[in-house]
């Protein structure tokens, strides 16, 4: 430790996926799968062959909070910017294939910066959210 900072810093990435994400609601209880559980399932499997698998934690959040932009993931790592992308249609396998394509290019970046011309075309829109990293 180092000014009360613990100086082991996090240097796994982390892909958030809203599993509240697309459910459907009835009597105030959410009835049968949600498009954000099925993106979540989506993107598990395909991430299993993924070369970058052993760099990212791949973790389910209840709600981020992004419900009109549904289905909604985040990409966050210590020292980068933390994106939070919405309007990503769940059961459309180009869509989960385009996440961890962007991922991968997050991964690359030093500063986690992701210029519009270089995202895939599913996630040139949908960006709810580009926060700074926090500082030292």
């Amino acid at each position: 430790m180092m000014n009360g900072t613990n100086t082991a810093v996090r240097t796994k990435h982390c892909l958030l996926v809203c599993t509240a994400c697309a459910s459907v609601w009835k009597d105030g209880k959410r009835e049968g799968k949600s498009g954000g559980q099925q993106f979540m399932e989506d993107l598990s499997k395909l991430a299993k062959d993924w070369e970058l698998s052993d760099k990212f934690d791949i973790q389910e959040v209840e709600c981020m909070s992004a419900c009109s932009h549904s289905c909604a993931v985040s990409f966050a790592a210590a020292g980068k910017y933390t994106y939070l992308f919405g309007d990503l249609p769940a059961n459309e396998p180009k869509s989960v294939e385009a996440v961890l394509e962007c991922a991968g290019q997050y991964y690359a970046k030093s500063d986690g910066l992701l210029p519009w011309s270089e995202r895939p075309q599913a996630l040139k829109k949908g960006v709810l959210a580009k926060i700074p990293p926090l500082g030292n």
